[in-house]
């Protein structure tokens, strides 16, 4: 990790595209401005990190009724197999 300390007003060049500038200091918080091409994914990590903890509970919940929500989606009761046929075989007598 590449560690700088800046006032307000200098810049950080990352690459040949990508700057990023030093807004406001304000006690124990930075204010920043990043500059970068439109296809580049800028995102703050509490975010993403929350995104990440939301679907993981969604997950977890949608799993516990999965299968019941899945049968009623078919129209229907019958057991899911869970074994294909063995190929080759037949069932007629």
């Amino acid at each position: 990790m590449l560690v700088l300390t800046r006032k307000v007003g200098e810049r950080i060049l990352i690459g040949d595209d990508i700057v990023i500038t030093v807004l406001d200091s304000r006690g124990d918080g930075v204010r920043i401005g990043i500059d970068a091409p439109r296809g580049v994914k800028i995102q703050r990590e509490e975010v993403v990190r929350a995104v990440t903890e939301a679907n993981v509970e969604a997950t977890q919940a949608a799993s516990a009724d999965a299968e019941a929500r899945l049968r009623a989606a078919l129209g229907g009761t019958a057991p899911m197999p869970t074994d294909p046929p063995a190929s080759g075989t037949s069932s007629a007598t």
